[in-house]
């Protein structure tokens, strides 16, 4: 009896300790039920829009009509990652999408990094916000309006050939998106422009919470500028730039859509052609809606390994991972 009684106590306060719990809980969650609201909105566009069309996935392992459920298509097993890996055109289409990526990841992910940096030691506050501004600005236009301003910057009687034919650079007028030697200079070049002062925004934010007396404190000490940047700002904000560099590696498969797909032609093909424009061109354009999928599918897999082979490197060099 006594030994009950000893363990009705303990019971009797864990209940009452939950229940308080539980109460505080639903009074948090009432306090904040229009940001409540809002997530719930958030999450079930992402269920809806995300998670519930991944059934579809199945079609890469069937051979999918239009025409009928996907239910009704017979199974393929791996018959569309076989004819993939068996196509001529593989060759060219992985090496133009990682070439391009890599190279990317190799110009376009340090210089945001350098660009925040350098912008954050101006001293000027109405150029500093010029400067912001104007940087800022490419990343709110479309890649087709963008597309359109290049296509025309760069044809027989744009900017660029009357630039260079006025600095004897050149001696006649290129056709510079008709030439497939040039198609990777200018996508990377203009992804860089149109997303360097965008790209740098979270680089400005983890610098401003940098505290400043270690400024102050190295100032005292006699470091130059150049000696706080390296020595200071980069340190700082190592975890930051661990963190893009995986979300970075992760995306190499990925080679932004609308920016090829604008840019790109007939006369450009064995350049521009990259998996995703040929997963758009199997699917909607031939019909072949299964094959497709098992190339987007094959593609993700991809991408998934190589964010756990980034996140795990990371994690061993620095001490810093996504999880």
């Amino acid at each position: 009896m006594s030994t009950e009684a000893g363990y009705e106590v303990p019971l009797q306060k864990q209940l009452t300790h939950n229940k308080a719990s539980f109460t505080r809980l639903l009074r948090k969650l009432y306090a904040q039920r229009y940001l409540q609201v809002m997530a719930l909105v958030g999450v079930a566009w992402m269920i809806v829009f995300n998670y519930i069309p991944m059934y579809g996935i199945i079609i890469a392992f069937k051979n999918f009509n239009i025409i009928k459920p996907i239910s009704e298509a017979p199974w393929a097993g791996l018959t569309h990652f076989k004819d993939f890996l068996n196509d001529d055109n593989i060759g060219y289409v992985i090496k133009n999408t990682i070439g391009m990526s890599v190279l990317k990841l190799i110009i376009g992910f340090p210089l945001p990094i350098l660009f925040a940096i350098f912008l954050n030691e101006l001293r000027p506050i109405r150029f500093k916000k010029s400067v912001q501004t104007i940087s800022y600005l490419p990343h709110f236009l479309s890649w087709v309006i963008l597309g359109g301003i290049l296509a025309t910057w760069l044809a027989d009687i744009g900017i660029v050939n009357k630039l260079l034919l006025w600095l004897n650079v050149i001696d006649e007028p290129i056709t510079y998106l008709a030439e497939p030697k040039y198609f990777w200079t200018i996508v990377i070049a203009s992804d860089i422009w149109k997303e360097l002062g965008w790209s740098a925004i979270i680089y400005l934010a983890a610098i401003s919470s940098i505290s400043p007396e270690l400024y102050e404190a190295s100032t005292i000490d006699g470091a130059g500028r150049f000696q706080k940047m390296f020595y200071i700002t980069l340190p700082s904000i190592q975890g930051t730039i661990a963190i893009l560099f995986i979300l970075a590696v992760s995306g190499v498969m990925n080679s932004n859509f609308d920016q090829i797909f604008i840019m790109s032609n007939q006369l450009n093909e064995s350049a521009s052609s990259v998996v995703d424009t040929y997963v758009y061109k199997m699917g909607l354009q031939l019909g072949r809606h299964s094959y497709a999928t098992a190339v987007g599918l094959l593609k993700s897999v991809i991408a998934l390994l190589l964010l756990l082979t980034a996140n795990y490197i990371t994690k061993k060099l620095n001490d810093t991972s996504l999880f």
